[in-house]
């Protein structure tokens, strides 16, 4: 009875000492994020409350008031320029991920491993994310121009609003083939369905992943739990498992 009591006390003691932590994710990162939040809460007790969207879209709100503790952004521009305008807790930025893009196909067989298609094929639609606000579009549009392809495609190009909505454009078939994050269409060394071309990261500029505290969670102790779980090497296994650099 003295034990069963003691269990509930300490559980009681960790459910007062757990805090939330508001967590803006681009959208790229929506499947690795789900699963070490769930790893997070799972051994810490602090839940982590995800929002998943394009990074120039999370600036705007956060310049605006939105409630975010931690930002995981896509690119690394946009942390440091938080941090230069004083928005972020000091001393917090890291590069958490190096994201690789990939020209990918829901058809099997459909993308060469050279990706010659998009020189050969007959397709109508080639989607991908905004590059205005989506670090993977700008990107895909820079892979294309030094292909020097930009231009013979451009009437094909379909837009999404951020990576997720162009990766639903092509797994749904609305495109035949897009430019999308390579973690959402791979999974421990292989493409969990259709076909792809890795683009070499010669053909674009790195996509450096940062994430910062920002300054509302400067005084959150989940905010600083969740930074440190992500530099764990249980997470660290898991950003590698779909196709990350660290």
């Amino acid at each position: 009875m003295k034990r069963l009591a003691g269990l509930l006390a300490l559980m009681a003691w960790g459910a007062a000492h757990a805090d939330e932590v508001q967590v803006a994710v681009a959208a790229n990162f929506t499947a690795p994020m789900q699963k070490i939040a769930a790893a997070f809460e799972q051994d810490t007790g602090h839940k982590a409350v995800l929002a998943f969207g394009a990074t120039g879209k999370f600036y705007a709100q956060i310049v605006n008031g939105a409630p975010f503790d931690v930002l995981l952004a896509a690119d690394d521009e946009t942390p440091a320029r938080l941090e230069s305008e004083h928005r972020t807790a000091p001393g917090t930025r890291f590069t958490y991920a190096t994201g690789k893009l990939v020209l990918w196909s829901a058809k099997d067989g459909y993308v060469d491993n050279r990706g010659q298609v998009l020189k050969t094929g007959d397709y109508a639609h080639l989607a991908l994310a905004n590059p205005k606000t989506a670090p993977y579009g700008a990107a895909a549009i820079e892979a294309l121009t030094k292909l020097d392809l930009l231009e013979r495609v451009r009437p094909k190009l379909v837009q999404g609003e951020n990576i997720a909505q162009a990766h639903q454009f092509v797994s749904t078939g609305n495109a035949p083939l897009g430019f999308v994050a390579l973690s959402q269409v791979y999974r421990d060394g292989k493409f969990t369905s259709g076909s792809g071309w890795i683009v070499p990261a010669s053909l674009h500029s790195p996509i450096r992943q940062d994430a910062v505290i920002l300054a509302k969670g400067a005084a959150n102790p989940a905010a600083q739990a969740l930074e440190d779980y992500l530099k764990s090497s249980k997470a660290r296994d898991i950003i590698r498992s779909y196709g990350y650099e660290l």
